[in-house]
């Protein structure tokens, strides 16, 4: 009991002093912008703050906009969104002398001058990419990944990294470290995850590019719930050198690296960033595909399927709403929207997601939390995991009655065999030429879906996990999927919602009607799909779907 407890001791201090470091960096941040306001007194930060993107990069580029009003008007309002929002785990203070040699140096990049924010889980040199984990505390990474490399080349200045929810798998947004991220437009919601603090960040104003992860929506929910864009490209279109995976070596669920902004051009400009010859010189696993301006800008009339629902988890009213309205739209301006039927989504879910993820049975998901002080956001999938069989089994049907997918979940949580992983891995292939094929034969150029929202209440994404499905699938197919907002949760979606009841009609269903109430105004997105490595296509669809 005495080792236990100096054990437990010595890692309270460890989340002791990475509290105070985030403290340290907010006050280094306030410290850092009061310094600039005093010498530059007649700056106007909202105008900077209120231009878009391409807008500003331009006026960084030909010097009609200096730098350091770019870079502090951004740090000021960062410090803010942290504030409300507990966003940023770090401040990266040696972006000062970035912008201090990118003025010296002169040599402008696509994004030179451009602060951008990281993700906790991408490596950049000299700090931590905890994933909320204590464990990971003061083992600051030894080199920049790829992807921030790469961004630095092209003049951005990475200047905070921003919270995750522990471990990564969850769609929430807290760790025991750092604590709950909320979501800026509602403090009661969630802001999504894992790369909810990009969401939070990135959706306050408090940084105008921002990238992070996805291996089962997590760019895609932050960017729903906060009312901003985001892209999930295919799983190896960027290079994911030096970003840590929650699930170290699994291939059954693509992961992918991409952006997150207010608008489409913005995030087609961090991928005409990225896809570079740096890149493809740094990563040569990386196909060495520059970005395709010809399909970006094409006008030709799409022919684009949709789907209203999964008929695995019940859209909101808000959510089949804003699919309804935007087909409409669509075919106002004269593109041809073709019904697609998607079947099995139940099947996908958990013989591919999460099967393919735990196919060990969760053992080395659960071996991370080993020496943790919390089981946190995970909530039951760390706790079946960590069950033997014969408790999975008995759980699983004590739950039948109660929760359907709680008693599916406990029945694929075991433990399988190489020949049972590669005939996985054989039956998503197949599942992959199946749904191309029904694409094709429909001759589709590209996909409009549904995106789950309105933002969750806090807490309720670890009572929620499969509701991830109309997101992980495009994982499972490894297909770029983006998500754009177009609509927010009306009045009449609110007294809709009250006959809402799913599919199942058992306690997941009744807790998801639950997370979804009181959301009037809150934004709700669709999600725009194209085949594997036609990112550009699928950034001119959500270009096309923002317009409207």
């Amino acid at each position: 009991l005495l080792l236990r407890w100096r054990r437990r001791r010595r890692l309270w201090r460890k989340v002791e002093e990475a509290r105070q470091r985030q403290e340290r960096s907010l006050v280094q941040m306030e410290m850092a912008v009061w310094r600039f306001r005093e010498q530059n007194p007649s700056v106007n930060m909202v105008s900077i703050l209120s231009l878009p993107l391409p807008e500003l990069s331009r006026k960084l580029r030909d010097g009609s906009l200096p730098l350091e009003h770019v870079f502090y008007a951004y740090v000021g309002k960062a410090l803010q969104i942290a504030t409300e929002t507990n966003c940023i785990t770090e401040y990266l203070q040696e972006s000062e002398t970035q912008l201090r040699k990118a003025k010296a140096s002169g040599k402008p990049g696509l994004l030179y001058g451009v602060p951008v924010s990281i993700k906790d889980s991408i490596d950049c040199q000299g700090h931590d990419s905890t994933l909320g984990f204590i464990r990971n505390l003061n083992k600051p990474a030894a080199e920049d990944s790829v992807v921030v490399q790469v961004l630095r080349r092209q003049g951005a200045i990475p200047f905070v990294k921003t919270n995750v929810p522990q471990s990564l798998i969850s769609y929430d947004c807290k760790n025991l470290i750092f604590g709950q991220t909320f979501n800026p437009l509602l403090y009661t919601r969630t802001p999504g995850g894992s790369s909810g603090g990009e969401g939070a960040l990135v959706g306050g104003g408090g940084s105008i590019l921002g990238f992070g992860t996805d291996v089962g929506g997590s760019l895609r929910f932050p960017a729903a719930f906060c009312g901003i864009c985001a892209l999930k490209p295919t799983g190896n279109r960027l290079s994911k050198r030096g970003i840590v995976a929650g699930v170290v070596g699994q291939k059954a669920v693509a992961a992918a690296v991409g952006p997150m902004a207010k608008d489409v051009e913005s995030l087609a400009l961090g991928m005409r960033a990225l896809l570079c010859k740096d890149m493809f010189d740094l990563d040569s696993t990386v196909p060495p595909l520059p970005f395709n301006e010809e399909v970006y800008s094409s006008t030709q009339p799409l022919r684009i399927g949709y789907y209203e629902t999964d008929f695995f988890t019940m859209p909101s009213p808000a959510m089949r709403r804003a699919v309804r309205e935007t087909k409409q739209m669509l075919e106002d301006a004269g593109h041809t929207l073709v019904p697609f039927e998607l079947a099995n989504v139940d099947y996908v879910i958990f013989n591919f997601c999460i099967r393919g993820l735990f196919a060990d049975g969760a053992a080395s998901f659960v071996k991370k939390f080993k020496g943790e002080l919390e089981k946190g956001s995970t909530g039951l999938l760390f706790w079946l995991g960590k069950s033997p069989n014969w408790l999975k089994t008995l759980l699983s049907w004590i739950a039948k009655p109660f929760c359907l997918l709680m008693f599916l979940i406990g029945f694929v949580l075991f433990f399988s065999t190489v020949d049972e992983v590669w005939s996985l891995h054989h039956e998503i292939e197949e599942f992959c030429h199946q749904f191309v094929a029904q694409w094709k034969k429909l001759n589709l150029d590209v996909m409009l879906c549904p995106m789950l929202g309105p933002a969750l209440g806090i807490g309720y994404p670890a009572k929620l996990s499969v509701a991830v499905s109309y997101a992980m699938l495009y994982n499972a197919l490894d297909f770029p999927a983006g998500v754009v907002p177009v609509t927010m949760v009306t009045d009449e979606d609110e007294e809709e919602l009250k006959n809402y009841q799913g599919y199942f009609r058992d306690l997941w269903d009744r807790n998801l009607a639950k997370a979804f109430r009181g959301s009037v105004g809150l934004p709700v997105a669709v999600q725009c799909v194209a085949l594997p490595w036609q990112e550009e296509l699928c950034l001119r669809f959500m270009k096309e779907v923002e317009t409207l």
